[in-house]
């Protein structure tokens, strides 16, 4: 579709837009909220037309090609009718009933695309209540349109705070790191940091580009490594961890938050590849690629502010892909589950300290120039392809949120079109953080996975607790 000379000074699709949507990668978003109290279905064209169409311009816009062949966002009108859905589902029947009613629709809408004909985006209201909620609200939202900083930014921008619409919601900051080891201005130590950056630069980068395109992670209970993985079903599986005991462990270990949690899902991960081996144990070679927010940012900002012009939070997708290594298991009696917490946060701290991100994100951007964004798509289908999982979190408010008077009990998300056995998302939410596994259906058994990673999480708590006696 050629453009009209009115419409020439529509935004440019960005390179990563295009990347999401193109004939090697398709990838959704999947936001869940649950509702406390059941869906008043009549607020939703209206709240949909008046807040959340006007949020950015990309929710009514499609992906046109202009006449010198580059992607381009088009205005369009929006026919609600097709973006808005309510499926029926058998009536008077127990919240159980409609677990498994829920779950199957939201894996079978994981694998449906998205029409390219109208703006990529639903919103899906399932009016039934299950064990998790009275109702639930599912937006199926195209990674082209940005990624889940961009969306969360987005939905916040649709909630106010239950206890008090006329405040806004609080998200916890995210303040940088301080180096606390000393001066570093003497040459002495100076030096060393500019060659251990530059070595561990080239390292990261040169093992990114072997593991984005010869080096495959090898076959595994959380890796079947077969083509089209994309396209099957996934089974979204959900737990809930406590933030008060998750912080405690933070404080004790002196780690991030990040690192906890992504300690737990490394060391749940192996258990539950060691129980699938018939308890023996699986040396296989696994990489989850932890997914990096590139932004210069402390919280979020508002819509306002992230579609500004060199905005420091811009809208979009800014993000880059971190490659750590799953820690093999020892023995159950040299174990030392917070050891998974410190390789963690070695492994994550070394590498987003290296400049390997900036570099490789420059290389996509040489292959996009020199052969197409297919070929640079294609690049980035295959470093997912290669590794055995990516693990993506992000932030959410401290306070309860409501929708249109809809007080939110709890929400997490889910990415669809990967193509991967297994996507892991956590969002954090009052003083919950809530944790869901994208496995491939059929061949990752999530139920299991789920208490394995709940069992490592216990083994890390108690063995935090025996520090903390052995100190006092």
């Amino acid at each position: 579709m050629v453009l009209e000379k009115e419409e020439d000074a529509l935004e440019p699709v960005s390179p990563s837009s295009q990347y999401f949507n193109s004939s090697a990668l398709n990838v959704s978003v999947l936001g869940v909220l649950e509702t406390e109290v059941p869906i008043d279905d009549s607020k939703t064209i209206p709240l949909v037309r008046d807040v959340f169409l006007p949020i950015n311009p990309r929710f009514s816009s499609i992906m046109v090609i202009d006449e010198n062949g580059e992607k381009r966002w088009k205005k369009v009108e929006v026919e609600l009718k097709d973006h808005v859905f309510v499926p029926i589902f058998p009536e008077e029947m127990s919240p159980q009933f409609y677990d498994e009613y829920f779950e199957d629709y939201l894996s079978k809408l994981s694998m449906l695309q998205l029409p390219q004909s109208q703006p990529l985006w639903e919103i899906h209201l399932i009016k039934y209540p299950t064990s998790n909620a009275a109702s639930t609200i599912i937006f199926k939202i195209h990674h082209a349109i940005g990624d889940g900083y961009s969306l969360m930014g987005a939905l916040l921008s649709c909630l106010q705070r239950a206890d008090n619409p006329s405040l806004p919601l609080t998200l916890p900051s995210v303040q940088p790191r301080v180096d606390t080891s000393g001066d570093h201005r003497t040459i002495f130590k100076t030096v060393p940091k500019i060659f251990s950056l530059l070595f561990n630069t080239v390292s990261d980068f040169l093992g990114s580009l072997m593991k984005s395109s010869l080096v495959e992670d090898d076959l595994s209970p959380i890796r079947s490594g077969d083509i089209g993985i994309e396209f099957r079903p996934i089974a979204p599986t959900t737990m809930t961890f406590s933030l008060g005991q998750i912080k405690q462990i933070k404080a004790t270990l002196g780690v991030t938050i990040n690192d906890v949690i992504t300690g737990a899902i490394l060391l749940g991960t192996r258990l539950y590849m060691q129980e699938m081996s018939k308890g023996s144990s699986d040396h296989s070679n696994c990489t989850a690629l932890v997914m990096l927010n590139t932004r210069m940012f402390r919280s979020y900002q508002s819509i306002k502010e992230m579609v500004k012009p060199k905005a420091e939070s811009p809208w979009g997708n800014h993000f880059a892909f971190l490659h750590v290594q799953l820690p093999e298991l020892v023995a159950s009696t040299e174990l030392n589950p917070i050891e998974f917490i410190r390789k963690a946060q070695q492994i994550i701290k070394r590498k987003r300290s290296s400049l390997a991100v900036y570099l490789t994100a420059a290389f996509i951007e040489i292959v996009k120039k020199l052969k197409g964004h297919e070929v640079a798509a294609q690049y980035i289908h295959k470093t997912m392809v290669n590794a055995s999982m990516t693990v993506t979190n992000m932030i959410g408010p401290v306070e309860k949120m409501s929708l249109a008077n809809h007080p939110i009990k709890g929400m997490y998300f889910a990415v669809a079109g990967n193509p991967q056995s297994l996507n892991i998302t956590i969002v954090s939410y009052v003083d919950k953080l809530r944790l869901t596994l994208g496995a491939e259906k059929g061949f990752i058994d999530a139920q299991k996975l789920k208490s394995c990673i709940e069992e490592a999480f216990q083994m890390i708590l108690k063995s935090v607790a025996c520090e903390i006696q052995q100190k006092n």
